[in-house]
């Protein structure tokens, strides 16, 4: 199994807890989505859309090996690589990469982003998630 980064051990509790975070940040970027005037700044949509897909990530690595990844996103896909192997859908990896590549910015620099920018991850989201619900409900 390959492994990069700093994790730590946890239990099934800690991944049922991200799950459960992850759905109420898709759920709250979804909400911020539809309130949002089209001039509106995207970058807050975009930080829940980037904390829920880490959420989501953490929950799978969670159940599968029983690691949580820790201080750099992005070793998360390396990490979720290694828990799933091949189950780790090719067309999922850009998805998670494309909104994980987002965060820094957006929750820490100056460009702005606009809500158009902000749909377009949130579909990305949206397909990362099924995809992870579903691998979710899938035997150890």
């Amino acid at each position: 199994m390959t492994r990069k980064g700093a994790a730590r051990k946890v239990d099934r509790t800690y991944g049922d807890g991200r799950l459960r975070m992850a759905r109420a940040y898709l759920s709250a970027a979804r909400a911020e989505y539809l309130v949002a005037d089209d001039g509106d700044i995207g970058n807050p949509i975009i930080s829940q859309i980037a904390i829920a897909a880490i959420a989501f990530t953490a929950a799978l690595t969670a159940k599968y090996s029983g690691l949580a990844n820790q201080q750099n996103h992005a070793t998360a896909v390396p990490a979720l690589r290694g828990a799933l192997g091949n189950r780790f859908p090719k067309a999922q990896e850009p998805r998670l990469r494309n909104i994980l590549n987002e965060k820094d910015e957006v929750q820490y620099g100056t460009r702005l982003k606009t809500k158009g920018e902000a749909a377009k991850l949130l579909t990305q989201l949206g397909e990362f998630a099924v995809w992870a619900e579903t691998e979710l409900k899938r035997p150890r």
